[in-house]
């Protein structure tokens, strides 16, 4: 007995492959499954046929040269050789070239059902309804034991703690999951209709090849969903799977995280809201609350310029400036009487007799107290009074 390595075995088989020409240069026809593109740009993926599975890669500077790469489900034609990859001790195709050789018999059924529910009107936008904001209750259906649902359980307790969780478990692979998922649908519309309401159901299934999603590809699941009296969110596989459920649900996610991520708001986006409209109903109370002092300081002005007091005040002091005002005309009025009166005297002291009569002059009348201004208005022997300045006598003319 002489035993060997494992890896001396894995260099035989090495190369035993690289001995064979039929493997250095081979062309190899199948359908697409488990298509990835690595973060490096590599491209890994299977081809499988009726009867077997191939492993395949193509490197990051063969995928740039292509023109057209497939999708999940895709017939390809495939160039390249065969090799092992020790590590695993597995063979693989390593492809330089891929062309179309049609579509993988899964994907026709795929797009032929997709076709007759569409114009069944079951993807129509508006029958969708629109997911709660804030729910307080929501279903989930998937494995209980997938990791699906720890994704979803984790993102919601991060996002939203508030809200419950009920699960309604089923296969989501396998010949039995269609009818399993129908089930399950059925029986949360049923919880909520005489149990306890719930707002939204997630329908979730983490990533795999067509054939691991396949159930969400079936027509019964497709009326099921359509049928749900519960808003529906499905999130099954990754970014680029897209099923039957997918199209039929009132909202499409891309992962089951996502689905949970949609279902409920973020919790932290909406303190902040909150916080947002604390700091805007401030604002507003305080501008509100200064536009009121301004009115108020405006209306207490009106106020003192119409209150009696100030009124009183006004008066008095308008009182005031006319009795002033009144004095002063009637002072100036005195003084221009004043004025004039002595005016009036001084002319009156020049006309006045007596004043004449004390510079020598005299008056002379007759009885009848007619004035003599002439000897010829007086007779021979009349008695005439003479008034002088200091006294009256009596004179007879000759």
């Amino acid at each position: 007995m002489n035993p060997i390595t494992i890896s001396a075995l894995t260099t035989h088989i090495v190369n035993l492959f690289e001995a064979d020409e039929t493997l250095r240069d081979v062309w190899v026809v199948g359908e697409v499954s488990n298509w990835k593109r690595a973060a490096s740009g590599h491209i890994y993926f299977s081809l499988k046929d009726g009867g077997a599975t191939l492993s395949a890669v193509m490197w990051r500077g063969n995928a740039l040269g292509q023109n057209w790469l497939p999708r999940q489900g895709d017939q390809i034609l495939a160039h390249g050789y065969v090799g092992v990859y020790p590590e695993r001790g597995v063979y693989q195709l390593y492809a330089d070239q891929i062309r179309p050789a049609g579509r993988g018999q899964l994907y026709a059924q795929f797009e032929a059902l997709k076709a007759r529910l569409a114009a069944e009107g079951l993807f129509a936008p508006e029958r969708k309804r629109p997911i709660p904001a804030l729910p307080r209750r929501i279903g989930v259906i998937t494995s209980a034991g997938a990791a699906a649902l720890r994704d979803v359980l984790r993102t919601l307790a991060h996002r939203w703690p508030l809200v419950d969780v009920i699960l309604f478990p089923t296969l989501v692979q396998g010949a039995d999951a269609p009818s399993q998922i129908v089930a399950a649908l059925s029986a949360a519309n049923r919880y909520s209709q005489a149990i306890e309401p719930l707002d939204v159901l997630l329908l979730v299934r983490g990533g795999g090849s067509i054939e691991d999603l396949w159930s969400f590809n079936d027509e019964a699941v497709a009326y099921a969903v359509a049928a749900s009296e519960v808003p529906v969110i499905v999130g099954v596989g990754h970014e680029t799977d897209f099923t039957i459920a997918d199209f039929v649900a009132d909202l499409r996610a891309p992962t089951p995280t996502a689905a949970a991520a949609a279902a409920v708001p973020d919790r932290a986006d909406v303190i902040e809201q909150f916080r947002a409209l604390q700091r805007q109903l401030a604002q507003r109370a305080e501008s509100r609350l200064d536009d009121a002092l301004a009115q108020l300081g405006q209306a207490q002005d009106r106020l003192r310029r119409v209150h009696p007091r100030r009124q009183l005040d006004l008066h008095r002091q308008r009182l005031d400036d006319r009795t002033m005002r009144l004095h002063r005309v009637a002072a100036r009025i005195l003084d221009q009487e004043t004025e004039r009166l002595e005016f009036l005297r001084l002319r009156l002291d020049g006309l006045n007799p007596i004043n004449v009569l004390a510079r020598g002059y005299s008056i002379v009348q007759r009885k009848n107290g007619q004035v003599v201004t002439g000897p010829d208005e007086a007779v021979a022997g009349e008695t005439l009074t003479v008034r002088a300045a200091h006294g009256e006598y009596w004179v007879e003319k000759k």
